[in-house]
C-alpha cells in the first residue's frame, strides 16, 4: 500500500463521526507543495466545516485529535484556517526504501482489485501513410496500456484500424485508372499511397469547385450585413451584447475570406498543372465513381474483394513497420472489415427493440436531450462509424468481458462518443465504464494544426527521421565534448540517437495535459534541461556512470541490504520522492493522464540533481554513508528506468 493510501485509511477512521461519505474529503489529502508544511497536507476541513456549519479549524483540530499516525508519521499539526500537515517518520521512509531496493516492483504493489480493460487507440486508415495526427492517440494509448498493466490490471489493446470503406474505394478507382504497374511491383505501398493522394486531390477539386460559389455568396451576404451594421453605429456606442454580435460577424467575414483564399489556391494548383487539369476534366464524377467502387467492395464483388485482399497486407506491413520504430504493439488489430457482417444485425436489433427508427429513409437513434440523432444506416443503405462502433462494443463485451473500454481519440469526436455511449446504455451495457480519453491538437509555430509548408499533413515517418537526425547531432556533440575524449563508437552513437530521438518525440506529447493543444518544437523536445525525455535519459545515464567510475557492484550492494541514512535534507527529499512513484502511477491511471507520471519523473530527476550537488557519493564521509547514497542513486535510476518504460520510452546507458 502506498504512503498516500495508508494516510487516507488512517484519516478515514478519524472522519467516521463527522461524515458517512469520506471519499470526496479523502481525495483532498495530497503531497505538500512546500516541505515547510510537512510531507502531506489534508485540505478537507474547509468544505467539511461548511457542510457541518462549523469553523474549519475546529473541525481540523477534532480530526487531528482522533488521528492515529503511529508508525507512519509524527503528530499532525493544524495550520492556517484548517490545513492538516503530516510529516512522515524518517524510520518509515528508510524502511520502505530498503524494501524497494530489494523489490523488482520498487515497492509498488499490484492493485488489490484488478479490473479488465480494453483500450482502443491509434486506429489509422491503413490505405494511407500514418501522419502527425496519429502520434497522440498512439503514444497516449500505449502509455495507458503499460501503466495499467504494471499496476496489475488485465488489459487488452485493440487497434481498430480503418481497413474498409471509402479509402479503399479511392484506391480501387485509382488502381483501375492511374496505376503505374512498374512502381507497384517495386514499391506497392508507395504506389498505393500515391493513388490515394491523387484520387483524394481530384475529389477535393470537384467538391471545392461546387463549394466555392456558395462560399462567395455567403461572404457577400455577411459583408453586406456587416457594412450595414457599421454604418448604423460606431463600435464604442454598442451595448455589450451588440458589440459581441458585431465582433462575431467580423470574425465570420474574416474566416470566410481565409477559407475562400485557401480553396482558390488549391483549385488553382490543379488548374495550373496541365496533367492534373487533364485528369480532373476526364473525371468529373470521381466522387460518385469512388462510392460505386466502395459499394461493390461492401457487396462482396469478387474482383474488388480480391484486390482489397491484395492491397491490405502491404498496407498492414507499412503501419507495422512504423509501430516497430515506436516500440508499440497490440494484442489485437480488429479493423472495420472484421465487423462488416455484424452491422446489419446491429441495426435490426436496434429497430426490433425500438431504440432506432426510420427518418427520411435513414435509420436513426434519437437520444433524450440531444438535438442531433445518431444515424446507423443511411438512406442508400450504407452503414456508418457509429454502426461499426456499436458492433465493436457488442463483440468486446462478448469476448473480453471488460470492466472498462477506453477510446483514445481526439476531442473532435466528443459528440460521436456521447451518442455512442448513450446508445450502448440503451442496449443494456450499463455496467461497463465507457470512456472517451480525448486529446488536443499538435500545432505548428503559427498556432495552427502542424502541417508541411505546402499545407499537407506531416507524415509520422518524417517526424521520426528528423527527430533521430537532430538527436544524432546532440549525441555526437555531447560525446565529443567529454573531458577524456569520445566514449561511443559510431554504431553506439547511431543506437543512442535512435532512442533519444524517438523518446523525445513520444515524451513531448505525453508530458502535455492530453486535453490541451501543444506547439511542436524539435528544439524544446530535445533540450538537455527542462521536462524532456533527453533530460531524464541523461539523468539515468549520469547515475549509471557513477557506478562505472566507482567500480560499484550494484547487484551485490542491493543484496547486502545496507541501511538507508537520511540525515541530510536532500537525502530525505530524494528518498521520499522515490517512494511516491506508486502514487504517480495511481494518479496517471485514475484519470488516464500520463502527464502526471512525466511530471513526477521530472521532479524526481530534479531532486536527484540537488542531492548529487549537496551529498558526495563516491567520496562520502564514511563507508556507511557511501553505501546508503549509492542505494539512493540506484533506486533513482531504477525508478526513472521503470517510469520511462511504463511510458513506452527506452533509456540509454551512455550519452
Amino acid at each position: 500500500m502506498s504512503i498516500l493510501s495508508e494516510l487516507k485509511k488512517r484519516f478515514a477512521a478519524a472522519l467516521v463521526p463527522l461524515t458517512d461519505e469520506p471519499g470526496d474529503f479523502l481525495d483532498l489529502i495530497r503531497q505538500s507543495q512546500d516541505p515547510r508544511f510537512g510531507d502531506y497536507q489534508a485540505n478537507f476541513a474547509m468544505p467539511l466545516g461548511k457542510k457541518l456549519g462549523r469553523a474549519p479549524r475546529d473541525v481540523a483540530a477534532e480530526v487531528v485529535g482522533r488521528l492515529d499516525l503511529a508508525g507512519l508519521g509524527e503528530p499532525a499539526e493544524v495550520a492556517g484556517p484548517g490545513f492538516i500537515n503530516v510529516r512522515l517518520e524518517n524510520a518509515l521512509i528508510a524502511g520502505r526504501l530498503r524494501a524497494a531496493a530489494a523489490d523488482s516492483r520498487l515497492g509498488v504493489p499490484p492493485v488489490e482489485s484488478p479490473r479488465t480493460y480494453v483500450i482502443d487507440y491509434s486506429a489509422p486508415n491503413v490505405a494511407k501513410p500514418m501522419h502527425v495526427g496519429h502520434i497522440r492517440s498512439t503514444v497516449i494509448g500505449d502509455a495507458l496500456t503499460r501503466t495499467l498493466r504494471f499496476l496489475g490490471h488485465r488489459v487488452t489493446s485493440d487497434n481498430h484500424i480503418g481497413d474498409w470503406g471509402t479509402q479503399f474505394g479511392m484506391i480501387l478507382f485509382g488502381y483501375r485508372h492511374f496505376l503505374n504497374e512498374a512502381a507497384y511491383r517495386d514499391a506497392p505501398v508507395a504506389e498505393l499511397a500515391r493513388l490515394y493522394r491523387l484520387v483524394r486531390r481530384l475529389m477535393d477539386y470537384h467538391e471545392g469547385k461546387a463549394r466555392l460559389p456558395k462560399l462567395r455568396q455567403r461572404l457577400a451576404q455577411q459583408t453586406a450585413a456587416l457594412a450595414d451594421a457599421r454604418a448604423r453605429t460606431a463600435l464604442e456606442q454598442l451595448d455589450k451584447k451588440a458589440k459581441k454580435e458585431r465582433q462575431r460577424a467580423e470574425a465570420e467575414v474574416e474566416n470566410l475570406r481565409g477559407e475562400i483564399d485557401v480553396l482558390e489556391a488549391q483549385l488553382a494548383a490543379i488548374d495550373d498543372d496541365p496533367e492534373m487539369s487533364r485528369l480532373a476534366a476526364a473525371c468529373p464524377d470521381v466522387g460518385q465513381a469512388v462510392l460505386a467502387e466502395t459499394a461493390r467492395l461492401h457487396a462482396g464483388d469478387d474482383e474488388n474483394t480480391r484486390l482489397w485482399r491484395e492491397f491490405l497486407p502491404h498496407c498492414r506491413d507499412e503501419i507495422d513497420r512504423v509501430y516497430g520504430r515506436l516500440g508499440v504493439a497490440f494484442d489485437h488489430t480488429l479493423g472495420e472489415s472484421f465487423y462488416h457482417d455484424r452491422l446489419a444485425p446491429v441495426v435490426d436489433g436496434l429497430l426490433a427493440r425500438g431504440i432506432a427508427r426510420e427518418s427520411d429513409g435513414a435509420i436513426c437513434v434519437f437520444l433524450p436531450g440531444r438535438d442531433v440523432p445518431m444515424i446507423v444506416r443511411k438512406q442508400d443503405g450504407a452503414f456508418l462509424y457509429a454502426t461499426t462502433d456499436l458492433a465493436t462494443i457488442e463483440y468486446r463485451m462478448e469476448h473480453f468481458r471488460p470492466d472498462a473500454i477506453l477510446y483514445v481519440v481526439d476531442h473532435r469526436q466528443a459528440m460521436h462518443f456521447d451518442q455512442l455511449f448513450a446508445t450502448a446504455r440503451l442496449l443494456g451495457y450499463g455496467d461497463v465504464e465507457l470512456a472517451h480519453v480525448s486529446f488536443g491538437t499538435v500545432l505548428g509555430a503559427d498556432g495552427r494544426p502542424f502541417r508541411t509548408r505546402s499545407g499537407d499533413t506531416v507524415g509520422l515517418e518524417g517526424l521520426l527521421d528528423e527527430a533521430v537526425r537532430r538527436a544524432a547531432a546532440i549525441v555526437e556533440a555531447n560525446d565529443d565534448a567529454k573531458p577524456d575524449g569520445p566514449e561511443l563508437s559510431a554504431d553506439q552513437r547511431r543506437r543512442v540517437a535512435q532512442r533519444v530521438g524517438i523518446a523525445a518525440l513520444k515524451y513531448a506529447d505525453l508530458a502535455q495535459n492530453r486535453e490541451s493543444d501543444y506547439v511542436f518544437s524539435y528544439d524544446k523536445m530535445l533540450a538537455m534541461n527542462g521536462n524532456t525525455a533527453t533530460y531524464l535519459q541523461y539523468a539515468y545515464a549520469r547515475v549509471r556512470s557513477i557506478f562505472a567510475r566507482g567500480g560499484v557492484d550494484i547487484e551485490a550492494l542491493r543484496a547486502a541490504g545496507a541501511e538507508i541514512l537520511l540525515d541530510a535534507p536532500a537525502e530525505r527529499a530524494l528518498g521520499l520522492a522515490i517512494l511516491q512513484f506508486g502514487e504517480a502511477l495511481e494518479l496517471a491511471a485514475a484519470d488516464y493522464r500520463p502527464n502526471h507520471l512525466t511530471a513526477y519523473l521530472f521532479d524526481l530527476a530534479g531532486r536527484y540533481s540537488t542531492f548529487f550537488e549537496q551529498c558526495p557519493v563516491l567520496k562520502a564521509e564514511t563507508d556507511a554513508i557511501r553505501q546508503s547514497r549509492l542505494l539512493l542513486c540506484d533506486l533513482t535510476a531504477r525508478v526513472i528506468h521503470k517510469g520511462l518504460e511504463v511510458l513506452g520510452i527506452e533509456v540509454v546507458e551512455k550519452m
